[in-house]
C-alpha cells in the first residue's frame, strides 16, 4: 500500500493516556516527591503494605480531561522542603507540557496543587 493510499480516520488519546503520561513526567522532576493528596497517600500507603503496590499507581495524584485535541491536567504534588515551591512547579509544567506534546496534544492548562512538604523524608 502506499502512503497516498492511506485511509483517513481520527486518533483520540484517552483522559487516562495523558494522565499516565503527566504523573511520569511530574516525578521526573526534582523536587516532586510524592503525588496524590493526604487520603489518597493513606490509602496508598495501606494498598502498598498488603502487596498491592501497583492499584492505582499509574495515575495516582493527576487528573486530565482532553477536549478537542488539548488537555487541562490537574496535579496534586509533595514537594521536597529543600526546592522551592515556585521552582518545582515551573519545572513540572514544562516537563508535562513537553511530554503531552510529544503524544501530538495542546496543552491548555496545568494546575497544581501542592499538598504537603517532605521535611527530612518522605512524605507522612
Amino acid at each position: 500500500m502506499t502512503p497516498d493510499a492511506m485511509a483517513g480516520g481520527r486518533t483520540d488519546i484517552s483522559d487516562e493516556v495523558v494522565e499516565k503520561i503527566a504523573v511520569a513526567a511530574t516525578k521526573s522532576v526534582p523536587g516532586v516527591v510524592e503525588l496524590g493528596g493526604d487520603i489518597a497517600r493513606f490509602f496508598n500507603a495501606v494498598l502498598d503494605r498488603v502487596g498491592l503496590d501497583q492499584v492505582g499507581d499509574a495515575r495516582r495524584g493527576c487528573s486530565a480531561h482532553v477536549t478537542n485535541g488539548a488537555a487541562v491536567v490537574n496535579l496534586v504534588i509533595v514537594t521536597d522542603a529543600g526546592h522551592p515551591v515556585p521552582e518545582v512547579s515551573t519545572a513540572v509544567r514544562a516537563a508535562v507540557t513537553r511530554a503531552i506534546e510529544a503524544y501530538g496534544l495542546r496543552v491548555d492548562e496545568i494546575n497544581i496543587r501542592v499538598d504537603d512538604v517532605a521535611i527530612g523524608g518522605p512524605a507522612s
